[in-house]
């Protein structure tokens, strides 16, 4: 059945269950999720576009034994499967499993008249590791959530990918009629990204541009999720282990090893370094409170600088087109839906620390060019963006754009956004005169990029004209 080439046939299953409302307010509608997921093409959905793919679309089965059936035949299919599921967790009243609530399900008939969670965990057990994708926009009501607290994530075959995000019971819904933060901002991810991005990376980058109610759990991948630090210093002190790699510590919270990393990179660094070069990043400054914008007459060069949107909010993470090292055997977990998910909180400075632990440690292994090290200079330039210290996140921009420029065609995306971010965080300093100390080099890098809209150099010449003729402003 698992058969390659001609065989080969893949499945994509949306499944809408029961709305939640809090306080007569839609929480999540799974109809609309479910009408918005449709409108993209059912390859880039599945992530694979050299095999066929079927869609089945679910909304409104009310009858279980149908919805086992659907999930029997999509766990059957020869090729990669996407599942989706939206609507409201709740649990059997006597057993205390979780089901997926269905339009017709109530208090005393969810163990005859909803999906148990248990069945979507046997049909998916059945298929090859690496085949299989569980993506959940979901809420648990007063009676799940306890249990969803309690294992951290929905149980689900050990081979099975699971990404989504799943909001508590007592969250305000952004109401009827609208789609739900996580699925919406995973369809505008696809359609930001021709290359379309892994599903782990996709995930990712959703959960840091989302915004996502307060409290929500975040889902990463059953097989690479991140352990908060308490929960992994605690596992660290309770099981003899081996000695852990600069990664496992850095995710393990050691403070005392991030600390160490952050003094050997200050003490390697050069008191006074030369001028920058167009192959090195900048090093940026000490991130400064943001400072209100007085009110000023608007200057000339805002009213064209008006009319160009503001950039995606994640980094473009595209790996730079140069040689890249092997994978170690044991793959370590991915941090960035756990740095997100803490920006989304308001915890900027452990966000932002553990961003920058994590570009370190890449400096060191990798090197200060490699595109590990610019994706995590890329995503610290966000970090500070979200926090509005818009100077230190113009300083990132610029120098991802610089290290990407030496590796990559002027025209790639990924170097085309960094232009347009750095522009637009740049626009963003109320502070005249630190302004006026990075026009030069957003200048420079904006030159270098001759697809970029030309309007972007236009007013940045024009501002920093401007800047230069207004007393400073503080």
């Amino acid at each position: 059945m698992w058969g390659n080439g001609a065989e080969q046939r893949g499945h994509v299953l949306l499944i809408a269950g029961d709305r939640a409302v809090h306080r007569r307010t839609v929480q999540v509608l799974p109809s609309g999720n479910l009408a918005a997921l449709a409108t993209v093409p059912t390859p880039v959905l599945l992530g694979d576009a050299q095999i066929p793919a079927d869609l089945v679309h679910l909304d409104g089965v009310t009858d279980q034994n149908s919805l086992r059936l659907r999930l029997s035949i999509a766990a059957a299919a020869p090729g990669p499967l996407l599942m989706y599921l939206s609507g409201r967790l709740t649990t059997d009243r006597k057993t205390h499993e979780i089901y997926l609530a269905l339009t017709s399900t109530t208090g005393s008939n969810t163990r005859y008249a909803a999906l148990p969670w248990t069945w979507i965990h046997a049909e998916l057990s059945r298929r090859p590791p690496g085949t299989s994708t569980l993506l959940l926009d979901l809420v648990a009501d007063k009676h799940a959530w306890p249990l969803v607290q309690e294992y951290g994530a929905l149980s689900a075959a050990s081979s099975v990918e699971v990404f989504g995000a799943i909001a508590p019971p007592d969250v305000h819904g952004s109401g009827s009629g609208q789609i739900s933060p996580y699925t919406r901002t995973w369809i505008d991810q696809l359609r930001r990204n021709p290359q379309r991005p892994t599903n782990a990376r996709l995930h990712a980058l959703t959960v840091g541009a989302a915004a996502l109610p307060p409290g929500t759990l975040i889902v990463p991948s059953a097989q690479g999720s991140t352990v908060p630090a308490v929960a992994a210093r605690q596992a660290a002190q309770q099981t003899t282990r081996p000695p852990m790699t600069n990664l496992q510590r850095i995710l393990a919270g050691d403070a005392d090893f991030i600390r160490s990393l952050h003094r050997r990179r200050r003490d390697t660094a050069p008191e006074t370094p030369p001028a920058p070069r167009p192959d090195l990043p900048i090093a940026p400054p000490a991130p400064t409170a943001p400072q209100p914008t007085p009110a000023a007459p608007t200057p000339p060069y805002r009213q064209q600088r008006a009319e160009l949107a503001e950039p995606p909010r994640i980094p473009a993470q595209a790996p730079v087109p140069v040689q890249q090292p092997q994978p170690s055997p044991a793959a370590q977990p991915d941090p960035r839906p756990h740095i997100y998910a803490l920006a989304q909180q308001g915890q900027f400075n452990e966000a932002s620390q553990l961003a920058q632990a994590w570009e370190t440690d890449a400096l060191q292994t990798y090197g200060i060019t490699s595109p590990q090290a610019t994706q995590w200079v890329e995503i610290r330039a966000d970090l500070a963006k979200q926090q509005e210290n818009f100077l230190l996140a113009t300083q990132l921009w610029i120098s991802a754009g610089r290290t990407r420029l030496a590796h990559q065609p002027a025209d790639a995306p990924e170097v085309v956004a960094t232009g347009k971010s750095a522009h637009y965080c740049w626009n963003q300093i109320s502070d005249h005169a630190k302004a006026r100390e990075c026009g030069p080099e957003l200048i420079s890098l904006l030159r270098a990029l001759p697809s970029l809209d030309r309007r972007h150099l236009s007013t940045a010449q024009q501002r920093l004209e401007f800047l230069g003729n207004a007393p400073s402003r503080r």
